[in-house]
């Protein structure tokens, strides 16, 4: 009897050691975890700011040791002066770009996914209306902006529509390329076990799509500001691209560079909110998976 609770006080001893054992395991597991998270972060953050001082630091050199004048090339002092004495001028006219992108960007999304959706699923309107709409893509959009100025004005609306002719077509394509590349096993298991055209369309064909159309809407968030500005250019009384336009003639090159900067801000910013848009959609694929660890590496 003594044997046995010696060994039963032994082996419940043995137990205890295991438990504490993989509980400093986890322990472990969490705090690595928890630093790899933070040095992400921390990354995520030094990295590019890191970068950006080193293109300032060349971007100096580059002026003063070629001795370059301040009207091909300003400094980054110049360009931080031009923010200061110009920031009234700069930040009013933000607005009417800002506004015409945002909505450019949205048609471009309510009609590029559908009309892309369209083609896949119907072939007799994909015949009908893709070889249109391959031949409309080729016409230069610089080529028709004067057009809609003789049409629409001077308004919004001319660029608006620069803005969503020049971001729709990726969409369209990407939407009716990530519907067609499904793997046609999951369409069979879906006939299979009975699913309805709309249910095979909701639960299949639509989430393998999406890393692939959330893709594109990158891409146009990029070019939805390239179109607002090349409808400014051809006909406007306000917004950035009338001021570069204004900043170009007077030779301001300083303001030149800010009103670059604006730009490129801004379309990061959009860029960013569609990417945390795809993070929050589809947290599961490998795309934004693949970026998170690279991120951690």
């Amino acid at each position: 009897m003594t044997i046995s609770n010696s060994a039963r006080t032994a082996s419940l001893t043995e137990e205890g050691a295991a438990s504490a054992q993989l509980a400093d395991v986890e322990r472990t597991a969490g705090a690595k975890l928890a630093r790899m998270r933070r040095v992400e972060r921390v990354t995520t953050l030094v990295y590019p700011v890191l970068t950006t001082i080193v293109l300032i630091l060349v971007w100096q050199a580059i002026i003063e040791v070629f001795n370059i004048a301040s009207y091909l090339l300003p400094t980054p002092m110049d360009v931080a002066r031009a923010f200061g004495t110009d920031w009234h001028t700069i930040t009013s006219n933000a607005w009417p770009t800002i506004e015409e992108t945002l909505i450019g960007f949205g048609l471009s999304i309510a009609v590029g996914i559908p009309l892309g959706v369209g083609l896949a699923l119907s072939r007799t309107f994909s015949r009908c209306f893709y070889p249109l709409l391959v031949g409309s893509n080729a016409l230069p959009k610089v080529a028709i902006a004067p057009l809609f100025v003789v049409w629409f004005g001077f308004g919004i609306l001319p660029k608006v529509l620069i803005a969503f002719l020049i971001a729709f077509f990726p969409i369209v394509i990407n939407s009716l390329t990530g519907i067609l590349s499904i793997e046609p096993e999951k369409l069979h298991l879906a006939r299979s076990i009975g699913l309805s055209r709309l249910d095979t369309f909701r639960k299949i064909r639509l989430p393998s799509a999406a890393p692939v159309i959330l893709a594109s809407v990158k891409i146009a968030s990029s070019l939805a500001v390239i179109g607002a500005i090349v409808g400014e250019f051809v006909g406007a009384d306000k917004g950035w691209g009338k001021q570069l336009l204004d900043a170009n003639a007077n030779i301001q090159t300083a303001l030149l560079f800010a009103l670059f900067i604006c730009l490129t801000a801004f379309a990061a910013a959009l860029f960013g909110v569609v990417q945390i848009l795809e993070r929050l959609l589809i947290p599961w694929h490998t795309s934004v998976r693949g970026h998170s660890r690279a991120d951690a590496g």
